[in-house]
């Protein structure tokens, strides 16, 4: 089964309810969003955006440049369905992060949980590589911590700490704050994660 097929059947298959990465508000996330002070017309972009819930307050809070790309056609349909009339405020678009090719530049890339299922230096380099020319103020990125499981949906994923996001994105990042959050998932069990915000180096 291809990474593609393996998310289509667990947005197919599964309520929000029934995956372990759902949260009503994903409160960290919009707190380093905010911290970053740009402006509301800022190009954001959120990657492995699913049917999480992160652009509802984004889009209540008045950001009006979203875009969300997501592997899953079915995690998409399903944000789409639930903001209605406000999802046509928001590019919408279908890819493997490791093949995407965008078109514009992004003023802040937000990444929660779709980095750590990278596990080969390849798709790893791409990633680092899609961030240093297509990001132009702000990246936050949060995984699984070195405390936190070792695979999500059945599938690997690669811990970090504050030290390792740093080494792979302080080339051509500056750090600006790392913090360590518990998740707790809707069956009640608790996922450790590492978030980092980092600055563009000019």
């Amino acid at each position: 089964m291809t990474s593609k097929e393996h998310w289509e059947t667990v947005y197919e298959t599964k309520n929000p309810d029934q995956v372990s990465w759902t949260q009503d508000k994903p409160t960290v996330s919009l707190q380093l969003i905010s911290n970053t002070n740009l402006p509301k017309t800022a190009k954001f972009i959120d990657i492995g955006g699913g049917d999480s819930k992160l652009v509802d307050y984004l889009l209540d809070a008045g950001y009006s440049n979203i875009t969300v790309l997501d592997i899953s056609s079915k995690a998409i349909v399903k944000a789409q369905d639930r903001l209605g009339e406000k999802a046509k405020q928001v590019q919408w678009i279908e890819s493997d992060i490791t093949n995407f090719q965008p078109s514009i530049s992004y003023d802040l890339w937000h990444d929660r949980a779709a980095f750590h299922f990278l596990t080969s230096q390849e798709d790893i380099r791409a990633y680092t590589e899609l961030t240093k020319n297509y990001v132009k103020d702000s990246l936050i990125i949060g995984t699984f911590s070195k405390e936190g499981p070792k695979k999500c949906s059945g599938l690997e994923i690669t811990q970090y700490n504050a030290e390792g996001l740093t080494k792979i994105f302080g080339e051509h990042f500056i750090k600006v704050n790392c913090l360590t959050t518990d998740h707790v998932t809707p069956f009640d069990t608790v996922q450790n994660f590492q978030f980092c915000s980092f600055k563009k180096q000019n």
